[in-house]
C-alpha cells in the first residue's frame, strides 16, 4: 500500500523553531518526527511513500533523499502555494489507482496499520478516519444560559471527545471530491462527503498517538523510549 506524508505545513504552533526547521524535522530525542513515522512505515513492510512538501521543502529533500537508506522509494510533491491537508493530493491523482493512506508528518502512533486496513476494507467505505478519545480541560469557566438567565455554571470543565489522529485509509475515487490548486482541508472533504451521502468511516485507536505540533505532545514524545528494533507488532514506544 502507498502512503502519503503530509509535510507542506509551517508548524505555526512550534514557533520560533519551525523558522529554522520545518516541523517534520523536529528532533524527538536524537531523530527528527519524519524518520520516526518513516522507519515505522518501514518496519510494517511499506516500501513506497510520498511526501508532500511546502515549507522548507529543500531540507526535507535533502534529509530523505530517495529513501534508499530505509529500502524505501520517496516521491515528492511541491506545494507552490499551500493546499492543506488534502488539497496536496491533487498533485498525487495520476499516481494513485488502490488503497492508499495518508498520515500527517508529526504524528507518532503504534496504531496498527493492518487493523486499520481490515477494518477500511470491511466498511466499504470510501475514507476511514483513525480516531483517538481525548480529554479537553476548558480554560474558562462555561456557562449554561436560556432565554438570558444563568441555568447552570462549570469552572474550567474536562470535556471528553473523539479527534481525529491525522490518519486516513482512502480509495482512489475519494480525488473526484478534490479540486486542484485550492486550499482543501479535510474538513471540507467531510462536508463535501456529507453532503452526498458518502460513507466516512472511523477506526477507534486506544494506544499511543502524539500531535507533535502540540507543544504538550513533543515534550511528552522527548520522555519516551523510542525502539527502532520492535517488530511492527509491539508498540512504536514505551515510557522510559
Amino acid at each position: 500500500m502507498k502512503v502519503v506524508i503530509q509535510c507542506g505545513g509551517k508548524g505555526t504552533r512550534l514557533r520560533p523553531y519551525t523558522m529554522v526547521l520545518p516541523k517534520p524535522l523536529m528532533p524527538v530525542r536524537s531523530q527528527p518526527v519524519l524518520e520516526l513515522l518513516v522507519k515505522w512505515l518501514r518496519r510494517n513492510d511499506v516500501r513506497e511513500v510520498y511526501i508532500t512538501t511546502g515549507y522548507l521543502r529543500h531540507i526535507i529533500k535533502s534529509f530523505c533523499g530517495d529513501g534508499s537508506q530505509w529500502d524505501m522509494h520517496i516521491n515528492y510533491t511541491d506545494e507552490v502555494e499551500p493546499l492543506g491537508t488534502i488539497g496536496a493530493l491533487s498533485l498525487l491523482k495520476d499516481d494513485i489507482d488502490s488503497t492508499f493512506m495518508v498520515i500527517n508528518g508529526d504524528v507518532l502512533t503504534d496504531i496498527s496499520i493492518g487493523a486499520l486496513l481490515a477494518c477500511h476494507r470491511n466498511s466499504g467505505a470510501m475514507v476511514t478516519v483513525a480516531t483517538a478519545v481525548r480529554e479537553t480541560l476548558m480554560d474558562f469557566g462555561v456557562i449554561e444560559v436560556e432565554n438570558g438567565r444563568v441555568t447552570s455554571f462549570q469552572e474550567k470543565p474536562r470535556f471528553t471527545n473523539t479527534m481525529s489522529m491525522g490518519v486516513y485509509c482512502m480509495e482512489p475515487e475519494v480525488f473526484q471530491f478534490i479540486p486542484r490548486g485550492v486550499p482543501f482541508g479535510f474538513d471540507d472533504l467531510a462536508h463535501c462527503m456529507l453532503a452526498r451521502n458518502e460513507h466516512i468511516h472511523t477506526y477507534r485507536h486506544d494506544g499511543l498517538w502524539l500531535d507533535i505540533g502540540r507543544i504538550e505532545d513533543f515534550e511528552a514524545a522527548q520522555k519516551l523510549d523510542w525502539d527502532d528494533q520492535a517488530p511492527p507488532h509491539e508498540r512504536l514506544a514505551t515510557v522510559a
